[in-house]
């Protein structure tokens, strides 16, 4: 580190002691002097000094009162008192101010007076990289929030089926309570994604969303997974350790595969649903906590609890609020629209620009029965896209699961005819929706039955753009 970057201020009333100071310090430090108080104060307010040094008595004012003021203006730079003489109150002030960061009893040699600069100096250096460290992680906090936010908006999630408008409508409505909710649907529908949907719609949005598969972790392990453990409380347990629970106090925890819960943990889940507490494994302290429970399965909760495999009561405190999300094959009409997503979102990953989807591509998606549901779905893109070399995607570049015959594909006129005149009648419904709305896209939307990133999608398919920054009279 170089000493001479960081500016440093020498006041003092007599130009004798400013010309000594000079001649010492001129090949190791950045010098610049005043000969008063007053003087110095003009020069803090135009440069940014990273140490000022004064002596305690001058004569308009003393070097505690002076650091105090440097203190207003530039509160990061530090000071240094020179005095003959330690008056305790003097310290009193200088500690309760946090103005001073050094005293140097008079009289001191060259050497001494270098080391307490140079150490002054390093430490402003220090504190102002972590500020700056500071400040680029709040940045990318509120970018990384931002990027969160915008990945689990209602808007973004792609889909305009009557089936998935129906489970959003209901996500609006639940969303800003803090009821219980539980997630239903086949693997690979999104349950995690509406989860985070909905606590981020929530007024715990700025507080944790947390996540537990309750599929992936043994039962001891599990327990002390969402509840913590005390120190000594099993082989291993070398510390205390915070679950699950109290990481998610006062915003959502979200238990994945809640169907697959073992029995002695479904009892001490209901008591934290009923109570509001729990213990950690091997403790006695009882631990209150405030979560909003989202649950998920893709198993039958009531055939479960008939055959004595989850606990009826449980079901009951869980199931306040269900949804049962759909599987692709029953939202067919959603493909199109999520195969361009995926497009767009995988352009950057493997580095390819795909200019068409060919539509042989499309009706194979469409004569699939997607047991993987969207999962499968944004996988098989991301594939089809590696495959791809010529920036189309068309049939050879299809790979769809073991034991799927391809169905063979008509081309015929008539059916690339009735494309057409489909894609003609959607185009005049938004040019006509989008008059009578005066270009409002929230209200077009509203009216078509489709949130607004599927208005814009579609917009952009049909070249319809330029109507978000017409001019609408009256």
């Amino acid at each position: 580190m170089d000493l001479k970057e960081f500016p440093v201020l020498y006041v003092d009333d007599e130009e004798d002691n400013l010309d000594v100071f000079r001649f010492n310090y001129r090949r190791i430090f950045n010098i610049h002097t005043a000969s008063s108080g007053e003087e110095a104060l003009s020069l803090v307010e135009k440069k940014d000094f990273a140490v000022v040094i004064t002596d305690q008595r001058m004569p308009k004012m003393t070097g505690l009162d002076f650091l105090a003021r440097v203190k207003e203006i530039k509160a990061e730079t530090l000071g240094i008192i020179l005095t003959a003489y330690r008056d305790p109150d003097v310290l009193i002030d200088a500690i309760r101010l946090g103005s001073v960061y050094r005293f140097l009893t008079k009289p001191f040699n060259s050497e001494e007076l270098k080391a307490a600069i140079t150490q002054a100096i390093e430490v402003w250096h220090l504190k102002r990289k972590n500020q700056e460290l500071e400040r680029k992680l709040s940045e990318y906090t509120h970018y990384l929030d931002n990027q969160v936010h915008a990945q689990y908006d209602f808007g973004n999630i792609i889909g305009s089926s009557k089936s998935l408008l129906k489970v959003l409508d209901n996500i609006e409505k639940v969303a800003p309570t803090s009821s219980t909710v539980l997630l239903r649907g086949e693997t690979g529908t999104g349950k995690e994604l509406i989860a985070h949907a909905i606590h981020l719609n929530s007024n715990r949005a700025a507080d944790p969303f947390v996540r537990v598969n309750c599929a992936a972790l043994a039962s001891g392990i599990l327990e002390s997974e969402l509840f913590g453990h005390e120190r000594g409380a099993f082989t291993g347990a070398v510390s205390r350790r915070m679950g699950r629970f109290e990481m998610a106090d006062r915003g959502t925890l979200f238990l994945d595969e809640v169907g697959d819960l073992p029995m002695d943990i479904q009892v001490k889940l209901l008591r934290v649903l009923q109570e509001r507490e729990f213990e950690r494994v091997g403790g006695e302290e009882t631990i209150k906590v405030d979560v909003r429970l989202i649950s998920a399965t893709h198993k039958n909760l009531e055939d479960l609890v008939s055959k004595g495999l989850f606990r009826q009561d449980l079901y009951y405190r869980l199931n306040v609020f269900p949804l049962e999300l759909p599987p692709l094959r029953e939202r067919r009409d959603d493909i199109r629209e999520l195969v361009n997503h995926f497009v767009e979102k995988y352009s950057t990953v493997t580095g390819k620009l795909v200019r068409k989807v060919e539509q042989e591509f499309f009706r194979a998606l469409d004569s699939y029965d997607w047991p993987g549901n969207v999962r499968e779905l944004e996988n098989l893109i991301e594939r089809a896209m590696i495959l791809s070399t010529d920036g189309i995607l068309s049939m050879k570049d299809l790979r769809f699961g073991p034991g799927f015959e391809m169905p063979a594909i008509s081309t015929s006129r008539t059916t690339l005819a009735l494309d057409s005149e489909i894609n003609e009648t959607e185009k005049s419904r938004i040019i006509r929706a989008v008059e009578e709305c005066r270009g409002n896209m929230a209200q077009t939307a509203r009216k078509l039955g489709i949130n607004r990133t599927t208005l814009y999608y579609r917009m952009k398919k049909h070249n319809l753009e330029y109507l978000q920054n017409a001019k609408w009279q009256g």
